[in-house]
């Protein structure tokens, strides 16, 4: 907890990494954030921006291969931001959302960037199949769109340190949910849903 701590005020001072939310949030029940993904500091500014009562049974997904490629990036993805680490190339007959599903089952929300990698530049580019999985899997958590505005200016790729760029944390309104909806149509309307934000 206190490495969080840590962690989320030297951000807040260097970033502001303050919350912008569409409406008055509904903080009640489980949540699946899903998010545009530009730099190493997208689920810290995220995790700083949300208020403490969401924050605390929110988990944000992070690649193995990269945040556990180590025991220092390991202990930070973990102890730091209390993450769930996944595999963004499973073995054959592997499903990378196990860990997922066993702290979503356990009533927890989480933080997914569907995009599945990194993009530097404003917007996103196209969603991945995880988050609609996770949708049909979990139907009673809202789905909340959330943009990061300036956070690829902040840490451009070759940078370990971020640049102090004021950045905003944009979170929507809960996606609509559409009964039977087939996965292209969902995983472009989620994908709009994080653009509108942007604008």
């Amino acid at each position: 907890m206190w490495l969080s701590t840590l962690l989320i005020s030297v951000l807040r001072l260097l970033l502001g990494a303050s919350a912008r939310f569409e409406s008055t949030p509904d903080l009640s029940g489980q949540r699946i954030y899903f998010v545009n993904h530009t730099s190493h500091i997208d689920t810290l500014a995220i995790m700083a921006a949300l208020p403490r009562e969401a924050r605390l049974n929110t988990k944000p997904l992070a690649a193995a291969d990269y945040w556990g490629k180590n025991r220092f990036l390991r202990y930070i993805a973990t102890r730091g931001l209390n993450s769930v680490l996944i595999e963004r190339k499973p073995k054959e007959g592997e499903d990378a959302l196990a860990p997922v599903h066993q702290v979503m089952t356990q009533g927890a929300s989480v933080i997914i960037f569907p995009e599945g990698t990194r993009r530097f530049q404003a917007l996103p580019g196209e969603f991945k199949s995880g988050l609609y999985r996770l949708h049909k899997a979990f139907p009673q958590a809202r789905l909340v769109p959330i943009y990061l505005d300036n956070l690829y200016r902040s840490m451009p790729k070759g940078k370990h340190v971020p640049l102090p760029i004021i950045c905003t944390i944009r979170i929507g309104d809960p996606l609509e949910v559409i009964e039977n909806e087939e996965v292209g149509p969902f995983l472009s309307r989620a994908r709009e849903a994080v653009v509108r934000l942007a604008e």
